[in-house]
């Protein structure tokens, strides 16, 4: 059920790491941000699910009352030492025990245009 200043559940179907290109300035990377507007810490637990593997559950963070917290998935310390190799497909769900808003978002910087886009998440 939703509540006020977000929700407790929330999936991204859509991971899919692009490939680190040595032509940019920029680095591709896929992000999570989480934002917690409430007045309580929000303890955070993570599952990934792949296409070719099991599914890894309950990698925890916390964020902050009033404070917004940014996951690089490229970065295997910032999600308990996961590792998602560049070219996986694979989706997300966030349960928090507070309310919080979730966004995904994926920097490509594989072609010279590149893209920056945000996933939307649905959430329960």
């Amino acid at each position: 059920m939703k509540t006020k200043g977000g929700a407790k559940t929330w999936y991204f179907p859509d991971g899919y790491l692009p490939a680190k290109t040595g032509d940019s300035k920029m680095e591709a990377h896929e992000a999570l941000m989480l934002l917690n507007t409430g007045n309580e810490p929000a303890n955070v637990r993570i599952s990934f699910y792949f296409t070719d593997r099991p599914a890894i559950h309950d990698i925890s963070t916390n964020v902050e009352a009033e404070r917004v917290r940014t996951l690089r998935l490229d970065h295997p310390d910032e999600i308990g030492g996961t590792v998602i190799p560049p070219l996986t497909q694979y989706a997300l769900r966030v349960k928090s025990d507070r309310p919080l808003v979730a966004q995904f978002g994926r920097l490509d910087t594989t072609q010279a245009n590149m893209a920056y886009y945000v996933g939307v998440g649905f959430c329960e």
